[in-house]
């Protein structure tokens, strides 16, 4: 297994981690994740370690906590040998102060996490959104706290805009607090919105990518394609796919599932191993967050290391995916002498 840095941190993260939220199953929208218990969830830890991948991401509104429960037994006995990321930020349990990024949620969101996931600390926590009704400089406060407290050992954001990422990164400088090491965000072949402008400020302020849903929710994971039904058991058809049907239109959909096709009977990989590969080799990549609900999807995705694509075989597939952006990215293309885009090859 490779490790790469998380960011401008000294931690060292696997290049593929695994996701939890196929754990539990509570309530109809992680119904359709999975519902995997504590012994199936024990088997796949093990194969994980097995395999050198030693980080587990979860989210305290994961099957309200139960994810984060039966993650924690299933590292019984190994909490010293893993990374622990988890999250807080949406709506958890009852009451006016049941969300944000306040210091009375993540405070309390903290304390419930590390009980559930049986635990003193957490290796990487995220505030899971942006908060716009917090101020920033109480969110970034009470999480330095946390660090210092030995709660928390990283610090990490996920699905932030640009200027919110920008904004934090700022108040953290100005008061010589810790700051956002990495950003979770969703980035896939059917999806490349995170290079016109996350990526670029990755690069230039060292804050590296964890990747969720790299397979677009299982899109891009053979299953689908041209002349190909959507299969009834998917996440995508019982509806709970984080991504919007939306955010992939059909013609795309099938221009990149053909490409990835013919790369894969290149290559003899799969299509999931194509799609996680291409990933691999963009820049700010640290780490992509794999799920599984059995071991088969398990084993099939940590085929996805320990080879490369061809740079021919890259560039097919980032045409097959490309396009239109819009504005103000397409007004900054017009000059790349002057907005020189992330270099892919």
């Amino acid at each position: 297994m490779e490790y790469r840095q998380l960011g401008a941190s000294g931690l060292e993260v696997p290049v593929l981690s695994f996701g939890t939220a196929t754990f539990g199953g509570n309530g109809e929208f992680f119904k359709a994740w999975g519902a995997t218990q504590v012994e199936e969830a024990t088997r796949l830890v093990n194969l994980c370690m097995d395999a050198g991948v030693n980080f587990f991401d979860t989210a305290d509104i994961y099957s309200d906590g139960l994810s984060e429960e039966i993650l924690g037994k299933a590292l019984k006995g190994i909490r010293d040998k893993v990374l622990i990321s988890t999250k807080a930020t949406f709506t958890f349990g009852q009451g006016p102060n049941n969300q944000g990024s306040s210091r009375y949620h993540l405070v309390r969101q903290i304390e419930g996490s590390l009980k559930r996931l049986g635990t003193d600390y957490i290796d990487v926590y995220h505030m899971h959104g942006f908060d716009g009704n917090t101020p920033v400089e109480e969110t970034l406060r009470t999480l330095d706290d946390l660090v210092a407290s030995g709660k928390v050992r990283y610090i990490a954001c996920s699905n932030f805009s640009g200027w919110h990422l920008m904004k934090s990164l700022a108040v953290s400088e100005k008061y010589g607090w810790n700051r956002y090491v990495a950003h979770q965000v969703y980035y896939s072949l059917a999806n490349r919105e995170y290079e016109w402008e996350l990526m670029p400020l990755g690069l230039d302020q060292k804050v590296g990518s964890i990747i969720w849903s790299p397979l677009a929710a299982g899109r891009l994971g053979g299953r689908y394609g041209r002349n190909k039904p959507v299969p009834k058991d998917t996440r995508v058809a019982q509806g709970g796919s984080p991504v919007p049907d939306m955010a992939v239109p059909e013609e795309v959909l099938y221009s990149i599932t053909d490409a990835l096709e013919e790369v894969a009977a290149e290559t003899g990989k799969t299509v999931a191993q194509i799609s996680l590969n291409w990933l691999l080799q963009r820049p700010t990549v640290s780490s992509i967050i794999i799920g599984a609900r059995n071991e088969e999807q398990l084993k099939q995705n940590l085929g996805a290391v320990g080879w490369n694509l061809t740079t021919e075989q890259v560039q097919k597939l980032d045409k097959a995916s490309e396009v239109p952006t819009i504005y103000p990215y397409w007004h900054q293309r017009q000059n790349l002498k002057l907005n020189p885009p992330p270099q892919f090859y």
